[in-house]
């Protein structure tokens, strides 16, 4: 550090031990995250976080009390009452219960029913902390901050005085404490008890405090050794016997005076920087400011409109139901009164029941002249009421099936009422995303993004007259965060895109994305095992789609025979399903490292014999690849194998020098870099095979082939390396095995 720098760091530490920097001002740093309130002998958890003793022992034991719990509390509740005067329990006593675990868990003790707790979160930063079989003993005091605590509740109660210890009543103010004797004295007690001449008068005085600690820090893991380095690896304080056959034992270590140089320069470097940020902060906290009144005025201008929206949804519902309720009400009145009136006059029937009893007495009446007078009047009476009984029908109805109401649609169109903005848009995750017949695509929102409703995917082929123009297709909605769209065109280029949705509003689109569809059907097939396979030199998956080539120990028993530059052969393995007619792609990954990998297909006709003819790994010359690309081998290799393949090594891919496209090229242009992903398609009918970078389908060989008999995909491996069919190969194969 320059000498200006120094000065300004020394600058800044006299104006702290000035107190220029109030203590009240650093009440929240002193506040324990689990009891808010002060830190009462505080331990540093692994992440550096402080916690009270007693609150780590309450997360781990929360049904465990002793007498410790309430002696160490006391101090922190009221620092101005009588108990605060009381000096806190000795630290030799924490050490002792501490390091024989007697406050320690009960789970870890084998007669106690506790269930054993020895992991809990950080409550600072989530963190899972697990203190292992040691438990609270593993955890170092932090006597810093205890000393600024009581340095705090001193300011606290700057009124009430710590009373001598040893003074006989009445006690007078103390005005030194011994670190040594853990006591305060006024001054003629602390002259009686620490005479000149004496060991007593070496003892470390400080002024009147209750916190006694002691003098060196001790190493939790070997009680009676001094720490003396620091882990840079664990970031804590280790002694030597840590280092040299303990848990330190492999880590960086360094001296403590270097650890104590370089932190107390950073933090004094980051105090300076705070200090001289003040009139920045001060600007912030303004600009804050205006921020909280702009969202509060802006906030009660949200609620007023949504208020004044809702009131005017409300007086429209409320007329509506008004006119509705009156509506009905004047039907029932109707109805009821036509009811009624039709009961009056079936009433008039039963009330004249006696018609028929004066009927009959009409008819006894002899004078004919006076019967016709009599009766004619009668019978028309007697004919209405037996008509109004053979047509009886209500004169109104009880239904009032046509005031029921649908408000289903109504209730959809306020459940999607938008309160929020417009959600973000999504990111297509190109890494993941496979498009064959069948195009793959995963999205992914942002971190802080609010949960969506749904996703629409949309697409469109690309490459026509009319691309611009081109209307995008959509699928149907999708919860997740992936779909698969299907009958997509061979050998076509397609535009991908993704909008979410939330409250009914959707969400600008993602970036376009474009993909190449394959050049023809996916042929799904999985490797054989069965056929050439060896077990001793190559690893099949469970799933039989990936295989990797490992030692074997035929090639280590044959170590004697094999001379330096020996030739080994290919470990050769195809696939489980042969191609007899048409067009069909595969595409699969190699990993990078892969010494060399040969990739292509192979035929039916030199399968049998080609796997079944005997082979010795120490045979120079056995197989006519010896592992290097000179090319020589080219010539014959039609005839020696079945295979038409091309090498990737290295991170680089080798064309064959027999193609036709390479012929005359050098060598330069057959060495190519390796895709992450190779695509192979075969024309079974036109007899020729393709090799393509699978990301871009992007054609890198093609050469003719012998198709006359049954085709599999084939690979060799010889050395490290590794081949993994794409999951969209195979997916559909593994579902049904």
């Amino acid at each position: 550090m320059s000498d200006s720098e120094m000065s300004e760091f020394a600058s800044i530490v006299e104006r702290l031990e000035r107190g220029e920097v109030p203590m009240k001002n650093i009440e929240r740093e002193l506040i324990c995250p689990v009891c808010k309130e002060l830190f009462t002998h505080p331990l540093i958890l692994p992440c550096q976080h402080s916690i009270c003793h007693k609150c780590v022992r309450d997360l781990l034991m929360p049904n465990h009390d002793d007498s410790f719990s309430t002696d160490a509390g006391s101090e922190s509740s009221n620092p101005g009452s009588p108990r605060s005067r009381v000096p806190s329990p000795s630290m030799e006593r924490l050490d002792r219960l501490v390091r024989s675990g007697s406050i320690s868990s009960p789970g870890w003790r084998r007669s106690s029913v506790t269930p054993r707790v020895t992991t809990f979160p950080c409550p600072g930063c989530q963190h899972d902390i697990d203190l292992g079989e040691r438990g609270i003993s593993m955890l170092f005091r932090n006597f810093t901050l205890e000393s600024i605590v009581e340095r705090y509740r001193q300011a606290a109660r700057a009124a009430v005085a710590i009373m001598c210890n040893v003074c006989k009543p009445p006690a007078q103010e103390a005005t030194k404490s011994c670190m040594d004797c853990k006591a305060s004295y006024c001054n003629e007690c602390f002259k009686m008890n620490h005479p000149w001449g004496t060991p007593k008068a070496q003892h470390e005085y400080v002024g009147p405090t209750t916190n006694f600690r002691p003098k060196v820090l001790m190493c939790p893991e070997h009680e009676m050794e001094k720490v003396n380095m620091y882990c840079e690896v664990c970031r804590r304080p280790v002694c030597h016997l840590c280092k040299l056959g303990g848990s330190h034992a492999n880590h960086k270590v360094t001296s403590m005076s270097s650890a104590y140089k370089i932190l107390k320069e950073k933090l004094s470097k980051s105090i300076h920087y705070l200090i001289s940020k003040e009139d920045q902060v001060r600007t912030q906290i303004s600009e804050l400011e205006v921020l909280i009144n702009h969202t509060e005025e802006n906030g009660q201008l949200a609620e007023r409109q949504a208020n004044e929206h809702f009131e005017r949804l409300f007086e429209t519902l409320q007329e509506r139901k008004t006119e509705m309720l009156r509506s009905i009400e004047q039907s029932r009145n109707l109805r009821v009164d036509r009811l009624r009136g039709q009961v009056e006059e079936y009433q008039g029937m039963l009330e004249n029941s006696g018609l028929v009893g004066y009927a009959q007495e009409v008819l006894k009446e002899t004078d004919q002249s006076c019967f016709v007078q009599t009766a004619k009047l009668l019978h028309v009476r007697i004919q209405k009421a037996t008509e109004s009984l053979k047509t009886f029908q209500p004169l109104a109805t009880p239904s009032f099936d046509e005031f029921v109401l649908d408000t289903s649609k109504e209730e959809i169109l306020l459940k999607e009422l938008s309160f929020g903005g417009a959600p973000e848009p999504p990111v297509i995750d190109l890494s993941r995303c496979r498009v064959y017949n069948e195009g793959l695509i995963h999205w992914r929102l942002s971190e802080d993004s609010l949960p969506t409703d749904h996703h629409i995917v949309e697409f469109r082929k690309l490459g026509g007259e009319d691309e611009e123009e081109s209307c995008w297709m959509v699928t149907e909605r999708v919860y997740g965060s992936s779909t698969v769209v299907s009958d997509l065109a061979g050998d076509c280029r397609y535009a991908f895109r993704v909008k979410s949705c939330r409250n009914g509003l959707f969400s600008p689109c993602s970036p376009e994305v474009t993909f190449h569809t394959p050049p023809a059907p996916v042929f799904g097939f999985l490797f054989n095992e069965k056929c050439g396979f060896s077990a001793e030199r190559l690893q099949l998956s469970k799933r039989r789609d990936s295989v990797e080539s490992m030692a074997g120990m035929s090639f280590l028993l044959a170590a004697e025979r094999v001379q330096t530059g020996s030739y080994i052969c290919l470990d050769y393995i195809i696939g489980d399903t042969g191609i007899s007619h048409g067009r069909h792609y595969w595409a699969f990954r190699v990993e990078p490292d892969s010494y060399m990998v040969k990739v292509g297909v192979a035929s039916d006709c030199k399968l049998t014999e080609w796997f079944h003819n005997p082979r010795d790994t120490s045979s120079p010359r056995y197989d006519h690849d010896s592992g290097h690309d000179s090319g020589s081998e080219d010539a014959c290799f039609e005839v020696s194998q079945p295979f038409t393949l091309v090498t990737i090594g290295m991170g680089r891919l080798f064309i064959p020098k027999a193609s036709a496209s390479a012929a005359s090229g050098e060598h330069g242009s057959r060495v190519l870099s390796a895709p992450q992903r190779i695509g192979v398609c075969l024309d079974y009918d036109a007899g020729r095979v393709f090799f393509y970078d699978a990301d871009s389908m992007r054609c890198l060989y093609e050469r003719q082939v012998d198709c006359s008999g049954t085709m599999y995909p084939a690979f060799g491996l010889l050395g490290g390396g590794a081949v993994h069919l794409e999951e969209f190969i195979t997916a559909k194969r593994l579902s049904y095995m």
